[in-house]
């Protein structure tokens, strides 16, 4: 996997007052920390952050910080977003070695339209769009691919059924369900009230039930 430069500067104030500034600034506000780093504030450019984290590796990106000469290899993680507009606001830079495994949550792409939904109009119902891996930092997946096209109605697909991956571990237990083709919802038809008119046939719906009412005022009286 490709490793990214970010480039970074120390922070030598903190507290949100700072750190809005630094937004304000085009900066984005984070920490890097690791067994051989001490917890380091910084900030860096929110425009090369996101080129950083929009590459095929996306969240999982390697990414060397550059911090005024100090280096070191990290993976972006606690990433806190506005509420409103999604852009990042704070984050974690945490550091990694190439031979030691982390856990990574990567996506999982369905491939094809289910047996179920094309021959008996099924829906197909995503339990989980992603799942928790265990690998070394250059063998993380973009994303898992798994063929569905062979699910029939009411079959689930389970972490045992993701295909195996050089170098990855699921870390989901392997009947844990991912995805499963369920029949459409049945509609729902309004129940009819009916009730004898005078003259033997049958009334239903409003007209039931405003005759119904005059009943009861009938009998109360």
């Amino acid at each position: 996997m490709q490793q990214e430069t970010l480039h970074a500067t120390k922070r030598v104030t903190s507290g949100s007052r700072a750190s809005n500034r630094l937004r304000r600034e085009g900066r984005v506000p984070g920490v890097v920390y690791g067994a051989s780093v001490d917890a380091q504030p910084i900030h860096v450019s929110a425009r090369d952050l996101y080129a950083v984290l929009r590459t095929e590796a996306g969240l999982n990106a390697i990414i060397e910080v550059d911090m005024e000469g100090d280096s070191v290899l990290t993976v972006a993680r606690e990433i806190q977003r506005h509420p409103v507009r999604g852009e990042i606001t704070h984050l974690d830079f945490i550091e990694v070695r190439m031979d030691t495994e982390i856990e990574a949550e990567v996506a999982i792409e369905y491939l094809g339209i289910p047996l179920g939904v094309r021959e008996d109009g099924g829906i197909v119902e995503t339990i989980e769009a992603s799942i928790t891996i265990s690998a070394l930092p250059n063998a993380i997946p973009s994303s898992i691919e798994v063929s569905v096209e062979d699910m029939a109605m009411f079959e689930t697909l389970k972490v045992s059924d993701l295909p195996e991956v050089d170098g990855v571990t699921y870390l989901a237990d392997d009947d844990s369900p991912l995805l499963t083709v369920v029949a459409p919802a049945a509609e729902v038809e309004e129940p009819a009230i009916a009730l004898e008119g005078e003259e033997g046939e049958l009334v239903e719906g409003d007209e039931a039930a405003d005759e119904a009412a005059d009943a009861d005022v009938e009998d109360e009286g």
